[in-house]
């Protein structure tokens, strides 16, 4: 690096290795979100079409990760400027640190929303004739408990 450089010169590697981190995994969880529940939308628009619109949250949700991503990268690489202030070993650590929170966070939650999107958006599908079959069920229980107790 130039004669101007204060700090430790190994230390920006590991600040935009976190910053790296955190847009790559979150972008890896916000497209594995999206193309389960994109499998969980396209088994709903060949089921019940009308709820189609209803089933595009969890596509969105799993979206945002990767912005939330975009934005602590930015915010971790606008943070490594060695010409203008010291840049540490622990700073670049510190970077790494929250890049990497940021990034595995984000992977696991489009993990878990890709898999819960998709098992929601299925269940969404059947779901009001279940509750239909349920409620007659018990509305015919109860009017054969009514029936015996008014018999006796």
């Amino acid at each position: 690096m130039s004669s101007t450089f204060s700090g430790d010169e190994t230390a920006p590697f590991f600040g935009f290795l976190g910053a790296a981190a955190a847009l790559v995994f979150s972008c890896m969880g916000a497209a594995y979100g999206t193309a389960k529940s994109g499998v969980g939308v396209a088994s709903m628009g060949v089921m019940r079409p009308e709820l189609v619109m209803k089933s595009i949250v969890p596509v969105v949700m799993a979206g945002v990760l990767g912005i939330y991503g975009l934005i602590i990268a930015v915010i971790i690489s606008t943070g490594i400027n060695p010409k203008a202030k010291s840049y540490y070993l622990f700073d670049g650590y510190a970077h790494l640190s929250s890049g990497l929170a940021c990034g595995l966070a984000g992977l696991s939650a489009g993990m878990a929303i890709g898999i819960v999107g998709d098992a929601g958006v299925s269940f969404h599908s059947w779901m009001k004739n279940e509750i239909r079959r349920s409620h007659a069920c018990v509305i015919s229980r109860l009017m054969h408990s009514s029936r015996s107790s008014s018999s006796e």
